[in-house]
């Protein structure tokens, strides 16, 4: 009887270890991304799927979903959704299990949710419902962070601000000219941090005045942070 058992027992961890190597219908999504209103927003997606026994997959078909409508899709010739026409771009590689996606010009109304759905036409199809993404639309930026060092005869001052969209990353603008560097890096799944950095030598008339720094954003909005430099 317990022998039985014993090979029952195996049997089952056997065929559990062949379906977690095969994979399952997952999406890796966020559940929500704050998007600045007539901005743009790039929602993460990785995919997995249980992989066939004996079928090589050579054809794939995303199309990411709001409801009944299709918003994007990896088919050039597909005649998408007349509210999400020539404002999505489908980013992701099918065939790295890649379903990244790219909203622009974002309206009150893309608040969603959305999700993916997968086509493999030689195997199976299947809706990630489970893994929805909604968007918080935000009406105004939020002002950018600034800083500023003075040591010895140079300035260093530094904008940043967090977005959601590192394709169409933000533009900068100082009040004072200098040399200007940008950089851009990942902070988690869907928000990214951009920083512009302004050196310059200081003369008598640039302390105790404002240094301005303007964020301008996809779509047209602003957003501004100043300090008054101080003489050391």
């Amino acid at each position: 009887m317990e022998l039985k058992l014993w090979f029952s027992l195996l049997f089952l961890h056997v065929i559990h270890d062949a379906q977690s190597s095969r994979g399952l219908w997952t999406a890796d999504v966020p559940t929500k991304i704050p998007a600045l209103q007539g901005s743009c927003v790039v929602i993460p997606c990785t995919y997995t799927y249980p992989k066939p026994a004996s079928k090589l997959l050579n054809r794939w078909r995303g199309f990411w979903r709001k409801g009944n409508k299709i918003v994007a899709t990896n088919l050039p010739k597909w005649k998408l959704n007349e509210e999400y026409k020539k404002r999505t771009q489908f980013l992701g590689n099918l065939k790295t299990r890649n379903c990244t996606m790219l909203l622009d010009g974002i309206r009150k109304t893309d608040v969603g949710p959305f999700y993916f759905r997968i086509e493999m036409p030689q195997y199976k199809s299947f809706s990630y419902t489970k893994n929805m993404v909604s968007i918080e639309v935000l009406r105004d930026p939020q002002p950018p962070s600034l800083s500023v060092k003075v040591d010895d005869d140079k300035v260093t001052a530094s904008c940043s601000v967090s977005h959601s969209c590192p394709s169409i990353p933000p533009e900068f603008s100082w009040s004072r000219s200098g040399i200007v560097t940008r950089r851009s890096k990942k902070l988690n799944k869907w928000k990214w941090e951009t920083m512009s950095t302004l050196t310059f030598q200081p003369r008598p008339s640039d302390f105790n005045k404002h240094l301005n720094c303007t964020v301008l954003y996809r779509g047209g909005k602003q957003a501004k942070n100043s300090t008054i430099l101080q003489t050391w």
